[in-house]
């Protein structure tokens, strides 16, 4: 599908908007805590999507498809976030943002094993050449002793990881559900994971204002709204142009960062990047070798 300018001015906003997600767990996970600050994420982006998915008369559709929606939020929400609020305690927005890039490399490899996916000889140097671009981003930094990122590092990974497990399941038991019931069904199930946890871990002290003020604007802006945003997309110029926001999100979370958290951008950073962005491109097909073939066709 053709992408006019109205769609290629929402994509950028929807790439601004979550590559701030990354500004905003950064700044303020530290007061909250990664399971208060994910806690509060997902219950307002439920407050935002369920009156939306009621206005939309999609109501009977979450009824019939509640389990699996409030499940694929466990893979796609819940985890994956406080693995992300976890990890930015101690790595930077720009670092974790890039290393998001590689969710649809582990995506394609998990819905081989489940799925029965082919991969093609394209998809199959993608995959090697993202993981080789994960290696140059991580190679060196997997200490896991107590001042180390190891631990860090494979939070973001296992994010990820995660990321490309909600992307089969939801394949497999949501297929032909409205985008905005899955959408508000898996912030309503991970919502109703993480309010005993975030209550549980509360912190002892009250958060800052500032920080309030970035918890919110991520759960309503940066989560509830940006889905909004995603799925308007996916229905006007199709899921394949939709996905390439995953190209534009480090750049925004990079220069969200540089300038409103002086953190830096490194050599390793740009390299990693530029590897993880060719493997994935190559994964999803968005690059191609050579002349396509019906026996080249996943």
């Amino acid at each position: 599908m053709e992408m006019k300018q109205k769609d290629v001015a929402e994509l950028l906003l929807l790439a601004a908007l979550w590559g701030a997600s990354f500004l905003f767990i950064r700044y303020a996970v530290p007061d909250f805590g990664p399971f208060a600050l994910i806690m509060v994420r997902v219950v307002l982006a439920s407050v935002l999507l369920l009156p939306i998915l009621m206005l939309r008369k999609q109501l009977h559709e979450f009824r019939a498809n509640w389990f699996h929606s409030c499940c694929v939020g466990l893979f796609s929400s819940a985890i994956p976030f406080v693995l992300f609020a976890f990890a930015m305690m101690n790595v930077s927005s720009g670092f974790a943002a890039i290393l998001n890039t590689s969710t649809p490399i582990w995506g394609a490899i998990i819905a081989y094993f489940w799925l029965g996916d082919k991969l093609t000889y394209t998809r199959m140097t993608g995959l090697f050449i993202g993981v080789v671009g994960v290696m140059v981003l991580v190679w060196g930094k997997l200490d896991f002793g107590s001042s180390g990122l190891g631990w860090s590092l494979l939070a973001v990974i296992g994010a990820t990881v995660f990321y490309g497990i909600s992307a089969s399941y939801a394949k497999r038991f949501l297929k032909g559900v409205p985008p905005l019931v899955t959408a508000a069904g898996s912030q309503i199930g991970s919502s109703v994971a993480l309010l005993p946890l975030g209550l549980l871990f509360w912190p002892e002290v009250n958060p800052s204002q500032a920080s309030w003020i970035a918890a919110i604007i991520l759960g309503f802006v940066s989560t509830g709204f940006a889905y909004i945003l995603y799925f308007r997309l996916i229905e006007r110029v199709g899921p394949t142009n939709a996905i390439t926001v995953t190209y534009l999100i480090p750049l925004f979370a990079a220069v969200w960062g540089y300038f409103l958290l002086d953190e830096s951008v490194t050599l390793r950073m740009i390299l990693g990047a530029g590897t993880i962005f060719l493997g994935t491109a190559l994964a999803t097909g968005l690059v191609k070798f050579g002349k396509r073939t019906p026996s080249q066709e996943s």
